[in-house]
Formats: structure tokens, C-alpha cells, sequence
């Protein structure tokens, strides 16, 4: 029973991913391509293991921030979209993450696939206490670069402080989740 919910969760996440690319495809302004700078694709399908990505997108506040930005820290990337139920639910638990171990040389850095006022008063109503990039379309590009080759949503990866990939979440993550694969790194 368990094994059927968890497959229609992945089905139905994957029909929302490729529905907002679709649609974020037709409606995207312009000038959101202005903003983002290009994206090094990795080598391999297969990213766990592999240098991160190097890319750039603006901010809640339409500042330029770059995955560098965060070098020498653990990094728990994740992108998500206030329409994609797991995504919410799990905010909560990088919040109290970035609480409980920022001062130990860990980011969580989030990449929304949504609209810019969507995600803002989202992100101010829980007090999300991490930075948060926006994307569309082309954090979906990003995301795929990053091994989410079907637009799954939430989708998440854990890098060390050497950029190196060392854990891919292609579902719903808890705090117990993380925790355990970051403080090895730390």
C-alpha cells in the first residue's frame, strides 16, 4: 500500500513539473532571460559524485546571487514551488536546519520554480532564514542540470565543501533526512 501511494506521489509530481515547465515555457517574460547568466551542464546524467554546477539567478529582492557565493560550506539545494504540497511541508525542517547547524558551516539555498510573489509571501509567512533564487524555466534548465532530467519536484542535493554532489532527495526530506547526511560533512 505504501509502495503505491509513495508511486503515485512520484507520478503525480512528475505530471506538475513537466506541466509547470510547459506553461512557465509559454508565459515567461522576456526579460527574466536577461537575468540568469549561463549554466555549465555536467558531464554525466548521473551527477551524484560529480562537481557541482556553476549557476546564477536573481533573488526574492532581484539580486544576482551565484551557487559560489557558498564555497567551503555544505549545501543543501533544493528546488521546489509553493504549488507542490511536499515542497511545502518540508520547509519547516530547513529552517530548523539552518538554524541548528549554519553556525557550523551549513546552507540550505533555495532555487523556487514559481512566481516571484508566490514565493514572497510564502517565504515570509513561514520565516524562511535562507536565501531563496527564482528561476522558472530556467532553474527547471538548472535543476536538470543537476540530474532532474523529468522536472521532478521537491528535489534536493546535499554538497560538500568542496562542491562535490553527495546525496540526491528526489521526494519529500524530514529533518532526521538531512541531518544524518550532513553531519559527516560538517
Amino acid at each position: 500500500m505504501k509502495k503505491s501511494i509513495t508511486s503515485a506521489l512520484a507520478i503525480v509530481s512528475l505530471a506538475a513539473g513537466f506541466a509547470a515547465f510547459q506553461y512557465i515555457q509559454e508565459t515567461k517574460p522576456a526579460t527574466e532571460k536577461n537575468k540568469t547568466t549561463e549554466v555549465k551542464k555536467l558531464k554525466k546524467i548521473s551527477v551524484l559524485n560529480q562537481k557541482r554546477a556553476d549557476f546564477s539567478l536573481p533573488d526574492l529582492e532581484d539580486k544576482i546571487r551565484h551557487i559560489k557565493e557558498w564555497d567551503g560550506k555544505v549545501i543543501l539545494l533544493n528546488f521546489w514551488a509553493t504549488w507542490c504540497p511536499p515542497c511545502r511541508r518540508e520547509i519547516p525542517a530547513f529552517i530548523e536546519l539552518q538554524d541548528t547547524f549554519g553556525k557550523d558551516g551549513f546552507q540550505v539555498v533555495g532555487v523556487a520554480i514559481d512566481e516571484k510573489e508566490a514565493v514572497i509571501d510564502y517565504a515570509d509567512g513561514l520565516g524562511v532564514n535562507y536565501p531563496i533564487m527564482i528561476g522558472n524555466n530556467t532553474a527547471l534548465k538548472i535543476s536538470a542540470d543537476y540530474g532532474n532530467r523529468f522536472g521532478q519536484l521537491p528535489y534536493s542535493l546535499i554538497i560538500d565543501r568542496k562542491g562535490i554532489i553527495r546525496f540526491i532527495g528526489k521526494r519529500e526530506l524530514s529533518y532526521q533526512d538531512i541531518e544524518k547526511r550532513i553531519k559527516p560533512l560538517l
